[in-house]
């Protein structure tokens, strides 16, 4: 990829849609199903994505969730003077935006992510960072290839087959190597989408796993986002070899009065909007 390609929006081609809204809707999608979903949702999202929330993450900042929590402060992966030298995997990387403050700590990190056009957003901002068009569930490398890895938001809650991703991270990683990711917190499935009061009552069951689905007009998969809940979350840790050092779950800070989706400060001050899950490989 290059500047140019960037340029253009005719650089990439999502799968046709119809110019309907979708149907939402809950049923099975597996993991053909989800990936294709995946890439396609992003690549046409990816710049209101970023029009949206850039400025939040901003160029070269690690944050975790929309509470707001900076590895800067939060220091999951390690101290931040431990992090230089260390070959770093981001996995979901978007527009690097976390790779980028991994690179000025002295890190050598690598970001990959399904969607071309989320990389080239990442050619957009700058800085000369390995960038890789791929899916998590089958990772380019060789074994042993990074210390560490990291996800924020990015593919774990997208995919069908979560132990698969986690054992590729796995493979991937040196003996000792941290994996750090943060998903959507699952106690949030059970309450509506919004950030008003209309989302403070349960809506649904908490063991419901079903798949979220929005769908076109033919009944074809354009975005699926999976429901795990914690114990599964945990299950899925252990199976992919890690063991599980921590689970972080944000408070709302008073500074952050942003709403996003479903997260706000009405509903981060009562419940909890993202799961980090800090795990180590033997």
């Amino acid at each position: 990829m290059n500047q140019e390609d960037y340029a253009s929006k005719e650089a990439y081609e999502a799968d046709p849609v119809s110019g309907d809204d979708p149907e939402a809707t809950r049923r099975d999608a597996g993991e053909a199903e989800s990936s294709r979903a995946s890439r396609s949702w992003w690549d046409r999202n990816a710049d209101e994505y970023q029009n949206d929330h850039g400025a939040f993450l901003g160029d070269d900042r690690f944050v975790w969730g929309p509470e707001g929590l900076d590895e800067a402060e939060a220091a999951l992966l390690g101290p931040v003077a431990s992090l230089r030298d260390k070959v770093i995997l981001e996995i979901g990387a978007g527009a690097a935006q976390c790779s980028r403050w991994l690179a000025a700590q002295g890190a050598r990190p690598v970001a990959l992510d399904l969607s071309h056009r989320q990389l080239q957003h990442a050619l957009r901002i700058g800085d000369d960072l390995p960038l890789i068009e791929a899916d998590a569930g089958k990772l380019p490398f060789r074994a042993g290839s990074f210390d560490l890895a990291c996800s924020a938001y990015g593919a774990v809650p997208f995919v069908a087959d979560p132990v698969n991703v986690m054992r590729e991270v796995h493979r991937v990683l040196r003996p000792g190597g941290r994996w750090v990711f943060s998903v959507t917190h699952p106690v949030r499935w059970a309450f509506p989408d919004e950030p008003g009061p209309a989302g403070l009552s349960v809506a649904a069951s908490y063991f419901d796993r079903t798949p979220y689905v929005e769908q076109d007009e033919r009944g074809r998969a354009v975005y699926v986002e999976h429901h795990r809940t914690i114990g599964d979350r945990v299950r899925d840790v252990v199976a992919g070899g890690f063991r599980l050092l921590d689970l972080v779950e944000p408070e709302w800070p008073e500074w952050n009065s942003q709403e996003w989706g479903g997260w706000s400060p009405l509903r981060g001050n009562l419940i909890p909007g993202t799961a980090i899950f800090v795990c180590e490989r033997d």
